[in-house]
């Protein structure tokens, strides 16, 4: 192609300006892409801290009811394509006691499996195994540390209605939670049966978790409306984390947006001042025959060369910064997402051929007469 050709031979008369708007165009691309992918991966990891080990949608008895049946989890999993794991779990308070020590802890009692679904324990144990027979407890690396108790002890806990438990202590995890680790305990549903009295049936809550933690909302309406229950979701008891998640990705967008811009006007002045400079070069190239059109194409030809050559290396540059952040001292990774990426780079060409398009108009509507005779 005729205007591919001169495209390129115009670039190459001016090796240091392409290269400048094509180092130009990658620092913009590889700003989009290393901070795009650093705020995701962020957010995945503050959000897998923070609810990924916990219910995303829990379900409690409505108003004038005490307990759920357990049959509840099971009608959630066969109903809600998102629910990943769904638990029945009974709740009670205990108190351990040693001397004049004192702490409280919140047990939870629910099946092995279903516990793990909802709270990764098989994976967070620091010591001992994760196992949940009769009169076992699990317990957090917080509150084995200020108690001294670890795998084997015996711990003694205050029940609710004043009597005395006595559990063996299984394991010891860590959800990387302080407060967790301090406050909650999980032992085996018929455990927490006998510490509340329940009959076999009968439980505090359902505990859902989802493949789509930001779907709780809408979930939780569905859940609500379909069983005999209320349903209370993550986002609406963690405002505060919602607030910084919303933040994190408008501070991110408007980034992207300014580097877009930089990169638009950075691709249209360069453009502009090689129209000016190529006007004679046009002028005979129209006055022997070249149509508009094709003298406009070589102003998008040079876009789209500039915009490729800048895009590409942007993205390798984007990577490279990606890989060194690996070795920096902070306790999350930067995961590249190849959708993600894909975009910024169809966003970048697309800027470049959009920032070509005043130059490629003004060059159409040149008069080689007047050039030529202009000089």
């Amino acid at each position: 192609m005729l205007s591919l050709r001169i495209a390129a031979r115009f670039l190459k008369t001016s090796p240091g300006q392409s290269a400048l708007i094509i180092a130009g165009i990658a620092v913009g691309i590889a700003t989009q892409v290393f901070v795009g992918s650093l705020i995701t991966s962020l957010q995945a990891d503050l959000i897998d801290t923070t609810v990924g080990s916990s219910p995303h949608v829990t379900l409690l008895p409505p108003d004038g009811e005490t307990t759920l049946p357990g049959s509840y989890a099971e009608r959630v999993l066969d109903s809600e394509p998102l629910a990943t794991d769904a638990v029945a779990v009974r709740d009670f308070s205990a108190i351990y006691a040693d001397g004049d020590e004192s702490l409280p802890l919140s047990v939870k009692g629910g099946g092995a499996a279903g516990i793990d679904g909802i709270y990764g324990l098989s994976g967070r144990l620091v010591e001992g195994a994760y196992t949940l027979a009769d009169d076992e407890i699990l317990v957090g690396a917080g509150f084995a540390e200020a108690t001294g108790v670890g795998p084997g002890d015996e711990l003694s806990l205050l029940l609710p209605d004043g009597r005395t438990g006595a559990y063996v202590v299984s394991g010891v995890f860590d959800l990387g939670a302080a407060a967790a680790n301090e406050r909650l305990a999980f032992t085996a549903a018929q455990t927490a049966a006998a510490a509340l009295g329940l009959e076999t049936d009968a439980y505090s809550a359902i505990e859902v978790q989802l493949s789509d933690v930001f779907a709780s909302t809408e979930v939780a309406e569905r859940l609500a409306s379909e069983l005999d229950a209320v349903a209370v979701d993550w986002q609406a008891t963690n405002e505060e984390l919602l607030s910084g998640l919303q933040a994190q990705s408008g501070s991110s967008a408007m980034i992207q947006v300014f580097v877009l811009v930089a990169v638009a006007l950075g691709i249209a002045s360069t453009l502009a001042i090689s129209a000016v400079q190529k006007t004679r070069q046009i002028g005979i190239l129209k006055a022997m025959g070249m149509g508009d059109g094709p003298a406009g194409r070589i102003f998008l030809w040079q876009a789209a060369l500039l915009g490729a050559g800048g895009t590409t290396g942007g993205i390798a540059l984007g990577y490279a910064l990606i890989w060194g952040f690996s070795f920096a001292p902070v306790p999350f990774s930067i995961r590249p997402e190849p959708q993600f990426i894909a975009i910024s780079a169809v966003v970048g060409i697309s800027v470049a051929l959009a920032s070509s398009v005043i130059p490629a108009r003004k060059t159409s509507r040149l008069d080689p007469i007047e050039v030529i005779q202009s000089g």
